[in-house]
Order: C-alpha cells, then structure tokens, then sequence
C-alpha cells in the first residue's frame, strides 16, 4: 500500500436519544488504512453504519472514541481536501450544468474565467459537451450524477467520498457511468472512498473491497481484489470476478442471515 491518506483508530460512533438518557453505538473499534490514491468499496447490510463512516470521514458529522487522520494531520470538520458525491445528485435546480459545477470553486473565491475554464473542461470530461447551459430538470438521472460528479472534482480534492452515487439509476445507466468514473480515477489517481450495496460493483471498481459487521458497525474482513486493470466490460465476465462477487455475497449473507433458513424457522 502507497502512503496512508485516511487512518482510521479505534473510531466509534454513538447516537443519544433526546432524553440524554439511551444510546445507541452505531459504530465501534472502526480500525481502517486507506493508500493514497487507493480506490475502497465499503459494503455491508443495512445500518452497519457505512454512510456514517463516510460523513465522519468528510468531517460532517462528529465522532465519540477514537483517532482520525486525514495526510496524517487529526480531522474533526469538513476541508478541501475533500469532497463527496451524494446519491441524490443534490445539484441546485436554479443554476446550470456550468454554474452547478463551478459552485465550490464561486465560494472559495475563485475569478470567474477561471471556473468556467475549470467548469468546461469537466464537462469534457464527463462527457457533456453541449450540455453546458440546461438546468437540472433538462437532464436525465445519469447525466446529473455526471454533474454532482464534475463538481466534486472542481474543487480538485485529494479524496472523493461517494455515498451510493449510482444507486438510484437503471442497471444501464449505472455500468456506464461505472466505466466513467474508473477512466477519470485511473487520469486523477484521487482517493476513492465509495459506498454501496452491490456486490458486483464494489469488485469492479475497487482496489480493496471492505465489508463491515452490525451491532455495532466494525470493519468485519478487507478483501484484496486483484483483478488487473483497466477494468473493462470484458472484467465482469471473468471467472475470477464473478469469484470475488459470489464471496461477498457469501459473506453478506451469512451476515445477515438466509431468508430461506429464517423462514424455516419461523414454521
């Protein structure tokens, strides 16, 4: 592994009900190492706490136990040296496709031929040219994640942080834009940290796909994912993903438990 551009120590994560009383640890013992420019998947069921392990990450949210560096320096709030692509595109509906992705570099002061260079040349990037000037509701679910996508990386951050981004789109869409997104990391070399619930796409994409325990949430086994790269349309097809993909399914599922023993059981 390269340098570490994330080391996480013993983090934990608690959630206080309103009364002051109750708790709930949503994360525990989180120990994770992440390289410099190293591409990670963080996959696991439901509420393992992957999405709060990303916002502590981005500084959005604080953290109770533990130690987390970012480039080796302690982090408790956001910073430039990071960005996040959400799920929800969460683009501004008043601004366009230019405007929406040059906002970050409008709030850090940026002369404005500056990011309309910038601007412009994401939207080469991530391929819409010609798009420059529609709004959001102009544009289809994949061509907005293109433009949460391209604004993320205006502000040219050390560390991209994706929660689920190509979730809501169509099977389609979403091998594409997974394509899309391994040729501009494989240009940029940014690191990557990205969540989902898929299996085969934390193999496609990642270097190292981490899957994370319940109760609380814990990294439960990092799994090397030594597929050579580019990673084409052809690497889904190869016996060896389709390997790593049915071993994480395996372990998911003994995670969460077969819905057919928990059936029988029931009877």
């Amino acid at each position: 592994m390269s340098k570490p551009a994330i080391e996480i120590r013993g983090l934990g994560k608690m959630y206080r009900e309103s009364d002051g009383d109750a708790a709930f640890r949503a994360l525990g013992d989180v120990n994770l190492t992440i390289g410099d420019g190293e591409f990670v998947s963080l996959i696991g069921p439901s509420g393992c706490g992957k999405t709060t392990l990303l916002k502590i990450i981005d500084g959005l949210i604080p953290f109770d136990e533990g130690e987390l560096l970012v480039k080796g320096q302690p982090i408790r709030g956001p910073g430039r040296e990071r960005a996040v692509v959400f799920q929800n595109f969460a683009l501004l509906p008043w601004l366009n496709v230019r405007d929406n992705i040059a906002f970050g570099l409008k709030l850090q002061g940026t002369d404005a031929a500056a990011m309309r260079q910038t601007a412009d040349e994401l939207i080469s990037m991530v391929g819409l040219d010609g798009f420059a000037d529609r709004y959001p509701r102009q544009l289809s679910g994949g061509m907005q994640q293109r433009v949460g996508l391209a604004r993320a990386l205006a502000v040219d951050p050390a560390i991209l942080l994706m929660d689920e981004p190509f979730g809501a789109l169509d099977a389609q869409t979403r091998n594409i834009l997974q394509g899309d997104l391994l040729d501009i990391w494989d240009r940029s070399r940014k690191t990557v940290v990205f969540v989902t619930h898929a299996m085969d796409e934390a193999v496609f994409l990642s270097d190292r796909v981490v899957l994370m325990g319940t109760h609380p949430g814990r990294v439960h086994e990092v799994i090397d994912i030594d597929l050579p790269r580019p990673r084409t349309d052809e690497t889904r097809s190869d016996p060896r993903f389709v390997e790593l993909s049915s071993y994480v399914w395996e372990v998911l599922r003994t995670m969460i438990g077969h819905p057919r023993r928990q059936v029988a059981a029931a009877s």
